[in-house]
């Protein structure tokens, strides 16, 4: 520990860790352990516990498409809806090879209802959460990027598209190909520069709703595809195009424009009229989707299960989406007897600098998780294996905590976090690791992560 703490890198560093046994009060190690440090996706154990210990295992989101109005010799004298309740798995990348599976059963649900016609619109009903999107206490080089998505009442496609350039000599200016999803209602802003380098270093920056994104940095000079992600500005407008273009594509004439619950709204065009569903979609249930955002650090997942706990407070008083989510959150925690005075939540993923959290109360929270949950098992199992799975894949890899560690890692500029469980000698051990502030790179403090993680257990 001398060694770790003594490196010139370590200088201005803050760390916390400690290490207990999950079924007793002892501590096999800890260090600073009530340190309120940055941690990162980290945080992502905190928010995925209390879904599962709130919501349950089998919780689904239902995604309704509706209809008000009436059908007459299949033309629909109104408009189409699309309800949604947060479901953040919609077209998900991480929910299956077909990401239009959903949307084709929407529109085969329209079909056979006889519906050949549409004199009003597809309108997205997203107000289930409010329009904060991002949290207030995000970077603005996040914003507009693939992982700093906003989350919304209806969600798409990870609500991320990908950008293809085509890239010349160096210093010369890549071209704009195509996105996919196609976002005609995006102007972009090229400022990108093609340079000698392997792998880019870029920011497209832009805000929620707004439909101008700014591209910034440098990228590999000489290739014919070169792709970048980035963030749909507003997944349900974008959700409500989408499906108008599709039952076009179908035969099924839309007479207006797609709309949205937002911008209906705010031009005092929201009418609430009786509606009569046409079909209901499912997400996968809690239990995998908590798996997918341990796995893979999945922001929009991790925001959306704060938002929806968030849906269970009952106060009466002004407060966003997330706010609503972190006051259940700390409510459940505190009924359960853990101390929450240490944990500062701004979002569910962990994005926000302004989060801090102790590794002393990461501990206290995996010991409740494994001992006293009644869904400890399927917890466990969502955080990823150490040298097998996830954004964990390479840490401890070939080593003697191979496979025997189950944990969520935590990074960002001068971060790099570890919790979770280890195995060892039939024993069960709660691991908060969290270090701010290094001055090396992060591969180095993983190394020395890795050395202290390994010397702790021999």
């Amino acid at each position: 520990m001398k060694k770790f703490l003594n490196a010139p890198h370590m200088r201005g560093a803050s760390v916390s860790i400690m290490i207990k046994d999950v079924r007793g009060d002892s501590e096999m190690f800890s260090y600073d352990a009530n340190r309120e440090v940055i941690p990162a996706s980290t945080v992502k154990a905190v928010t995925t516990a209390t879904a599962l210990e709130i919501l349950g295992e089998h919780f689904r989101y239902e995604t309704a498409i509706m209809h008000d109005g009436n059908i007459r010799n299949g033309v629909l004298y109104g408009n189409i809806y699309i309800r949604g309740s947060g479901d953040p798995t919609i077209g998900s990348s991480h929910a299956g090879a077909d990401r239009d599976k959903t949307i084709r059963k929407w529109i085969s649900a329209i079909k056979n209802k006889g519906i050949r016609k549409i004199t009003g619109s597809v309108i997205a009903d997203e107000s289930i959460f409010d329009t904060e999107g991002v949290s207030m206490k995000w970077l603005r080089e996040d914003l507009g990027s693939h992982y700093g998505q906003g989350c919304y009442g209806l969600n798409i496609y990870d609500n991320r598209y990908r950008l293809f350039l085509r890239t010349g000599e160096p210093d010369s200016k890549p071209s704009i190909e195509r996105s996919e999803p196609d976002m005609p209602s995006i102007v972009f802003r090229n400022y990108l520069t093609a340079k000698k380098i392997a792998a880019d270093s870029t920011y497209i920056v832009g805000f929620p709703y707004s439909n101008e994104r700014y591209l910034y940095g440098a990228v590999p000079a000489n290739r014919s595809e070169y792709g970048l992600s980035g963030d749909i500005p507003e997944p349900a407008l974008f959700l409500a195009g989408y499906v108008t273009a599709r039952l076009k594509e179908e035969g099924i004439e839309v007479t207006e424009e797609p709309a949205c619950y937002r911008k209906l709204s705010q031009a005092g065009k929201w009418k609430k009229q009786e509606r009569k569903i046409i079909t209901t979609s499912y997400s996968p249930p809690l239990k995998d989707i908590i798996r997918i955002t341990n796995h893979a650090s999945h922001n929009l997942y991790a925001d959306a299960l704060l938002k929806t706990i968030g849906l269970r407070y009952k106060p009466d008083e002004v407060a966003s989406s997330f706010e609503k989510g972190i006051k259940t959150l700390h409510e459940h925690w505190k009924r359960v007897g853990l101390d929450t005075s240490s944990l500062w939540m701004f979002d569910g993923g962990g994005l926000s600098p302004a989060d801090k959290i102790t590794a002393c109360f990461l501990c206290e929270l995996l010991s409740y998780m494994a001992t006293k949950s009644t869904a400890s098992d399927v917890f466990m199992k969502s955080l990823p294996r150490a040298g097998m799975e996830g954004t964990v894949v390479n840490l401890l890899k070939g080593s003697s905590l191979h496979g025997k560690a189950r944990l969520k890692s935590g990074s960002m500029s001068r971060v790099r976090n570890y919790t979770g469980y280890v195995t060892k000698d039939n024993r069960l051990y709660a691991v908060a690791f969290l270090v701010n502030n290094f001055s090396c790179k992060q591969n180095q403090m993983e190394a020395d992560i890795e050395e202290l993680l390994l010397s702790l257990f021999e």
